[in-house]
């Protein structure tokens, strides 16, 4: 998906040539929950003049009451017209950043967070940072009062057609209509758990794959609703059977191409790469609350799912964190498994960047590879092969989180202090409930 260069001229002419009557602005809070204010056509000349106002007070992890009044600055690249319609004319969307009245980005934007973490990017002497989701979803049926159950749509597994597969239809349409809205679809296919799919989609910078990851979400839940499906991006909306993921597979570039190849280095990688790959080993423990922020993300973060559990690495196996796949040259890149699609993207691209920068500017070396399957080792094995787990828990990934400086900076301080502030509060939320398992365990036990 190529980043369109569209200048006022050329969005005032397409808003008339395609009769564009309602404007979708977008940005996403704390949480990665996208949220929009919906104007009239004929607010398009104040926001281009980037004078539209909005309440920031009302948003997650934004600002206070008293300092509510915030500006939609709009990306003109991000100008896209959706290929669905109300009666009156269509609806454009654009993505904004967020900002202060004092005309500076606001330092709680998580979009605003990773063009900053860029821009030290790429003072380190890199161009660019590309990065290709894998984002997976699970389809349920809805009742009659449109309220999603957890009635699975379909029997299906990996790769599975129909009548096995009764999501494919409705996937079809998601890719067609992502198609429509400009994105290069790779691949589409159902994912080994009854009910879920995985559709994916050409990598692009990191700004603009964070931007993809948003605009997926929405066509994959505004297209499942035709259906009479609800898609999920919860982590792990059932116990016995696979979670869903968000592989993140990354490359970094300088003005010479990929900073990850070396046709001379071992394994064809570059010094590079191994710094860079022994960052986000140091870090992993750390990144995880950014990239698995959700109680429900540790649900997923177990053995014996697919999911990694263990901090490693390799190029031949897939049950550490981090592979390598084979592809090199210009694809060559590195792939953290762990992240998962409750992720706010922006925040998570940053986590991972942030971490590698580190271990270029520390030249920090991975311990060796892992090639072995590391479900099948007992704990001693692990020890002996200096394997560590990620954190078990929202809580552990809290505290991993707060003692990491490096991870502090790749949010910011307003964002980490909001996110830790939040994700404390949903944690002691969540212990105070009591589960049915635990009754089914205890009530007659004890």
């Amino acid at each position: 998906m190529t980043k369109p260069e569209y200048s006022k001229d050329d969005i005032r002419q397409m808003a008339k040539d395609e009769n564009v009557k309602f404007l979708r602005l977008m940005f996403t809070d704390l949480f990665g929950t996208i949220k929009n204010v919906e104007v009239p056509i004929s607010q398009l000349g104040k926001l281009l003049d980037n004078k539209l106002m909005f309440d920031g007070s009302s948003i997650d992890g934004f600002v206070r009451i008293e300092e509510s009044d915030m500006y939609l600055y709009p990306d003109l690249s991000t100008w896209m017209i959706f290929p669905w319609s109300t009666e009156r004319g269509k609806i454009a969307r654009v993505i904004c950043e967020v900002y202060t009245t004092e005309g500076k980005p606001f330092t709680g934007d998580p979009r605003n967070n990773l063009i900053r973490v860029l821009d030290d990017m790429r003072k380190a002497g890199f161009t660019d940072f590309n990065i290709g989701p894998e984002p997976e979803f699970f389809l349920f049926k809805m009742d009659e009062n449109g309220k999603p159950t957890t009635e699975l749509n379909d029997k299906g597994s990996y790769f599975d057609m129909a009548p096995m597969d009764l999501g494919e239809n409705c996937r079809r349409e998601i890719v067609l209509t992502l198609e429509e809205m400009g994105f290069d679809v790779e691949a589409a296919h159902h994912e080994v758990a009854p009910g879920q799919h995985e559709i994916d989609f050409k990598y692009a910078d990191a700004l603009t794959a964070a931007d993809n990851i948003q605009t997926f979400k929405l066509v994959v839940k505004t297209i499942a609703r035709k259906y009479g499906l609800y898609a999920t991006f919860m982590p792990k909306p059932l116990a016995g059977i696979n979670g869903s993921g968000m592989h993140l597979n990354m490359s970094l570039f300088h003005d010479q191409g990929n900073a990850f190849y070396d046709k001379d280095g071992e394994m064809e990688l570059s010094e590079d790469a191994y710094h860079f790959l022994g960052g986000l080993l140091k870090h992993a423990r750390s990144f995880t609350a950014i990239c698995n922020p959700i109680v429900n993300s540790y649900k997923r973060l177990v053995p014996g799912y697919e999911a990694p559990v263990y901090v490693a690495w390799s190029g031949s196996n897939r049950s550490p964190l981090i592979r390598v796949p084979n592809s090199r040259g210009l694809s060559t890149r590195l792939e953290v498994r762990s992240v998962d699609p409750a992720a706010n993207p922006y925040l998570a691209i940053a986590a991972v960047l942030e971490a590698g920068l580190d271990g270029l500017r520390n030249k920090l070396a991975p311990r060796e590879a892992i090639d072995r399957n590391i479900y099948r080792m007992d704990a001693e094995e692990r020890q002996e092969n200096h394997i560590t787990n990620l954190p078990d828990t929202l809580h552990n990934a809290l505290k991993d989180l707060a003692a990491d400086d490096v991870m502090r900076n790749a949010m910011g301080d307003h964002l980490y202090q909001s996110f830790i502030e939040a994700k404390n509060l949903e944690y002691n939320s969540y212990r105070t409930q009591v589960s049915e398992w635990e009754r089914d365990q205890y009530l007659e036990l004890y």
